[in-house]
């Protein structure tokens, strides 16, 4: 927004002197009466990429200076497909140098902290690495789809006879592929992705000012610079504004693929709630043969009927809903000190978290009135890309009616490699689970629609864009039977991202109240995919890590990744 008069818009111009925001360039604008008074002449449009000369008021030609060019990448990065290919490759292990001979790795490079906003950083480094929906935003610059569709629109002319219909239905999926017409908030998130991973930065750090004001206008400043919040939240949020941003349908049937989101992060899950029937009152008549010898068989009687009426009177509700986050709870800290009066931090293997989701177990929950109820819940379809949210957090009220928040230090442990999630998949839940893998012949026996579907199927489609010849497609189907399918199927997972919220010592000891979300600050854990390198992020601070520290830290949000995409 223009640093005069504070508003926001497509026209606002920076100026290459002193770096502040300026609204137009016409006579009598903020950037026109700068450009007077300080003498202050060049000045580059924020959202075009063009400079300026005010107040002479023509444009400069970035091919004509080198700086100029080198202003415009750092300000849009783009990335080529074959850049976009190279990210994850074993060569891509070059450093990049920024304006003070600083070198840095470009998707490993530190955000400011802009008072309390190390949660947002968190969420964002965890995401910039969920391949999918980080090549989508890479790709994702205003104006390029526009500028290729009228290019297309011009080479090839459409025929006459195309119906109103079409052209129509053509409109709206072009609109919703092109991201000038993404929400405020995708737009700054793009801008911020492509920052982190270009390898023509200026400064070996990133400034994330714009993506958070987005953020605390379209939350109404539930997410807002100087106010901890709860990483696990954010991300629930985020991903749902992103999903409706980028042009995601609203109506639950239609999610699923509506979006890159729901494509890269969504799953289904059963949901089965145990609740109490509404009682009718039933007067009962007096048996004569009470005080008589056949008293007990009566008691035994009645006692068998109102065991028979108390199982009755529960009914179960089950339902079906998609997901993009699991949310899972941690046992609470045990109340026993150990022999220095401190706690005792126990630890959970994360296959015991997991058994609110094996399909058998009843665990407590409040419905939407405020009564308790029973839950159960059973995975039908696991995503390519898992968010598993460990609830650590709950508010209570301290001694001066303060709302403080605590937190649950319990260590969930769990492999970086190899999570495997099969058994908490149901077998209806999936039709590929209840089938063998297609042999070697009966492949070769398949028609060519049919290969296509069954690589379709299973997300591989993109494999037969450059093939023509029959007997290519069907060797690629059979290798891709052999080798891959079998893992597709298997729910196995490898992590990508770690959250993790770490808590001074002091905090939380006896004879304090203090908010532990508020002291505490958040680390972010993800892998250079080229060296196999892990890397921890806090705020601007980038270093190196072990896998093995990563499994026993505090984690707060896990993503992983299923095994067979990497291979």
């Amino acid at each position: 927004s223009c640093s005069v008069s504070l508003q926001s818009g497509p026209h606002i111009y920076a100026c290459l002197v002193c770096g502040k925001f300026f609204r137009g360039r016409g006579k009598e604008t903020p950037a026109y009466l700068h450009s007077l008074d300080v003498g202050h002449a060049v000045y580059v449009h924020l959202s075009r990429g063009s400079f300026h000369c005010l107040p002479d008021d023509y444009e400069i030609s970035a091919d004509s200076d080198d700086t100029l060019a080198d202003i415009r990448r750092a300000l849009h990065p783009t990335f080529p497909q074959e850049q976009l290919r190279a990210l994850d490759s074993k060569d891509n292990t070059a450093l990049a140098r920024d304006l003070f001979g600083r070198r840095y790795l470009p998707g490993f490079v530190g955000l400011n902290n802009l008072n309390k906003t190390d949660y947002l950083s968190a969420v964002v480094q965890a995401l910039a690495h969920v391949k999918p929906l980080r090549d989508f935003f890479l790709q994702a610059v205003p104006g390029a789809s526009a500028s290729a569709s009228a290019s297309a629109s011009a080479s090839t002319a459409a025929p006459a006879t195309s119906t109103l219909t079409s052209s129509r239905k053509n409109k709206k999926r072009r609109l919703a592929r092109d991201p000038s017409d993404f929400s405020p908030l995708a737009q700054r998130f793009g801008e911020l992705i492509r920052k982190i991973w270009s390898k023509h930065r200026f400064k070996a750090n990133i400034d994330p000012h714009m993506f958070v004001q987005a953020v605390s206008v379209a939350s109404h400043k539930r997410f807002h610079i100087g106010k901890q919040a709860e990483a696990g939240e954010f991300m629930a949020w985020l991903l749902h504004q992103l999903h409706i941003g980028v042009g995601g349908s609203a109506r639950p049937k239609k999610q699923s693929h509506s979006s890159i989101v729901y494509q890269t992060f969504c799953g289904q899950v059963e949901v089965t709630t145990r609740q109490k029937k509404r009682k009718s009152v039933v007067v009962h008549d007096q048996d004569d043969r009470a005080g008589s010898e056949d008293e007990d068989d009566l008691r035994a009687k009645q006692e068998e009927k109102e065991r028979l009426e108390a199982k009755s009177d529960y009914e179960e509700i089950t339902t079906e809903t998609n997901f993009l986050q699991l949310t899972l709870d941690i046992p609470e800290k045990p109340l026993f000190k150990d022999v220095d009066g401190g706690l005792v931090i126990p630890q959970e293997p994360l296959p015991s978290v997991l058994r609110k989701f094996d399909g058998t177990t009843f665990t407590d929950a409040v419905n939407a009135s405020g009564a308790m109820t029973k839950r159960r819940y059973r995975l039908k379809k696991l995503p390519d890309y898992l968010i598993l949210h460990l609830a650590r957090f709950k508010k209570t009220h301290s001694e001066s009616t303060m709302v403080i928040t605590e937190k649950n230090p319990t260590i969930v442990a769990f492999p970086v490699k190899n999570l495997d999630l099969s058994r908490y998949v149901s077998p209806d839940g999936e039709n590929d689970t209840k089938k063998d893998p297609p042999t070697e012949d009966q492949v070769r026996a398949m028609s060519v629609k049919e290969v296509k579907q069954l690589l379709a199927r299973h997300g591989h489609a993109h494999l037969t864009e450059n093939i023509l010849e029959k007997s290519e497609l069907i060797q690629l189907a059979v290798d891709f039977v052999s080798t891959k399918l079998p893992d597709l199927l298997s729910h196995k997972y490898t992590l990508v991202a770690n959250i993790t919220h770490h808590l001074p010592a002091e905090v939380g000891r006896e004879g304090g109240q203090r908010d532990a979300l508020g002291e505490g600050h958040y680390k972010c854990h993800v892998q250079h995919r080229a060296t196999q390198q892990w890397y921890e992020i806090q705020d601007l601070h980038v270093e190196e890590t072990m896998p093995q520290l990563i499994g026993v830290s505090e984690s707060y949000v896990l993503i992983f990744e299923r095994s067979s995409l990497t291979k």
